[in-house]
């Protein structure tokens, strides 16, 4: 057999087995291997393949190495004030918000973007609750905040109780009735009104005073809370617990000033509770905001804005006291 030979500047085979350079790849003859029987080989040639480029040689390939990639820095938003300690008392920084300051009234709700958020404030000028809304009504702060021009009515104060109760009526109806087990909770609270309104609009019409209908405010906000009783327990909770909240917060206030001026100072069933009334708020705050962490931070806003509008409505109810 003759040697096949794609190059003549290839020099003879070294004694290693295998051989690559830039220019030569060479297979030797099997005895040079050092194989156990050599001569069963000897009659075997060599065969080379020569070449000026590196085509012959194996290679690997080499990755490409680009920049490092920077990870995006992950920004989280400001907490809203009072989110660490539960929906209620960001629903109190919304109360805050809405109190009468000099005589100018202002309403500030919240973003309900889950976005990032860089104000140092989580409250904005926001429209929902339009400039018409809050010329027709505020909260109980406004009604009580000049003592001057807070003169009270005993027709207007039997309206007020009239309304209160069909509000007081239907919070308690919906909680009994619903079939949403998050109503269940609110149930047999101790700060149910209804009963003892119920006393009062009683010793009223003793004493030959006319208990008229449910008036405007009154109805529209029990048509409200029907309405968002059966499309959203987390909107209608907000405004169950701030109309209790309100009224144990500015009743006092109103109470007291009525007693003084109309009632010869008669305390009313209204304003009397079976125990510490701040105690059995605390026993539903705690509750609400246990259901509140299973909320999203957009349900949550939602709610605070709903606080928003609660104020309004019974801020319309408060004013029927001094019609």
């Amino acid at each position: 057999m003759a040697l096949l030979s794609l190059s003549a500047s290839c020099k003879p085979p070294s004694m290693e087995p295998l051989v690559h350079s830039s220019s030569c790849v060479s297979l030797l003859f099997p005895s040079q291997l050092k194989f156990p029987n050599p001569t069963k080989y000897k009659n075997h040639k060599i065969i080379t393949c020569c070449s000026n480029s590196n085509s012959c040689l194996p290679t690997t390939a080499t990755p490409s190495v680009g920049p490092p990639v920077m990870k995006k820095r992950k920004r989280y938003r400001k907490p809203y004030p009072g989110e660490n300690k539960g929906i209620t008392e960001e629903m109190r920084f919304v109360a805050m918000k809405l109190r009468n300051i000099k005589g100018k009234h202002t309403h500030k709700t919240v973003n309900s973007d889950d976005g990032d958020n860089d104000d140092s404030s989580q409250y904005s000028e926001n429209d929902s609750v339009s400039e018409k809304e809050e010329e027709e009504g505020n909260d109980d702060s406004e009604s009580d905040s000049d003592s001057d021009i807070w003169i009270p009515s005993m027709e207007g104060f039997v309206k007020y109780l009239v309304d209160s109760k069909l509000v007081f009526d239907t919070l308690e109806r919906i909680v009994d009735k619903s079939d949403d087990v998050s109503y269940a909770y609110f149930r047999k609270t101790g700060l149910e009104r209804s009963e003892g309104l119920a006393k009062d609009l009683e010793w009223f019409s003793q004493r030959n005073i006319e208990i008229p209908e449910p008036s405007t405010p009154g109805t529209s906000y029990v048509k409200y809370l029907e309405e968002l009783a059966e499309d959203n327990a987390p909107l209608f909770l907000s405004h169950f617990y701030n109309i209790y909240f309100s009224h144990i917060a500015g009743g006092q206030v109103i109470s007291r000033k009525v007693s003084d001026k109309l009632l010869q100072g008669r305390e009313l069933e209204f304003y009397r509770w079976g125990g510490d009334a701040q105690e059995l708020l605390k026993g539903v705050r705690e509750k609400l905001n246990m259901l509140g962490e299973h909320w999203t931070r957009d349900e949550k806003n939602k709610c605070l804005k709903e606080a928003a509008k609660s104020f309004r409505y019974l801020g319309q109810i408060v004013r029927l006291i001094i019609l």
